[in-house]
């Protein structure tokens, strides 16, 4: 009888543990999943005016390319590198600048593209230097891209949108300086 009371004891107690552990697990975990279209980003319009109608029209275009590097949309970063490109021939623009901006047009790798948006952006930043009239341009900073190497873009607003992550890190670095008019 001793044997069948430690037995019936020591059941009862890993039966009375197994149910207070199993008391805290909770069901399986439910996650949603938005299926819903990807949002799009989209870069604020400039209020600078420029010396010149050919830089501004640059600009502008340079501003489509950011835009569609934020969305990660390999496609429409090409059509719109095609774009700039025209203009920069038009305009005999640095040739670093054409190269940068063909390699652009010409890949369909997102990551390519945005390699090449940090030689263009250098090169608009060069073009843009007594180029305003008025208002401000922000030249913005990630210190993570390219495994930590860091790069820069122009921007049209303060606000973040990181180019060369996209909404992986959207508001992923700084403002390092502005370009402003007289």
């Amino acid at each position: 009888m001793k044997k069948f009371s430690i037995i019936f004891f020591a059941l009862t107690a890993i039966i009375i543990s197994s149910c207070k552990d199993a008391s805290k697990q909770t069901g399986p975990e439910v996650v949603s999943v938005d299926n819903s279209e990807p949002k799009t980003y989209e870069i604020a319009a400039t209020d600078a005016e420029f010396n010149s109608p050919e830089v501004e029209a640059i600009f502008k275009q340079y501003l489509q390319v950011e835009a569609a590097l934020v969305n990660t949309d390999a496609t429409k970063t090409a059509a719109e590198a095609s774009k700039l490109e025209s203009l920069l021939k038009e305009q005999n623009a640095d040739e670093t600048l054409i190269t940068a901006t063909s390699k652009m047009a010409a890949s369909d790798d997102v990551n390519v593209q945005r390699e090449n948006f940090e030689t263009l952006s250098a090169g608009v930043e060069v073009m843009l230097q007594g180029a305003l009239k008025s208002g401000t341009l922000y030249k913005q900073y990630c210190p993570m891209a390219f495994n930590n190497k860091g790069a820069y873009w122009i921007s049209s607003s303060k606000d973040i949108l990181n180019p060369y992550f996209g909404d992986k890190m959207l508001k992923c670095g700084r403002v390092d300086s502005e370009i402003s008019g007289q």
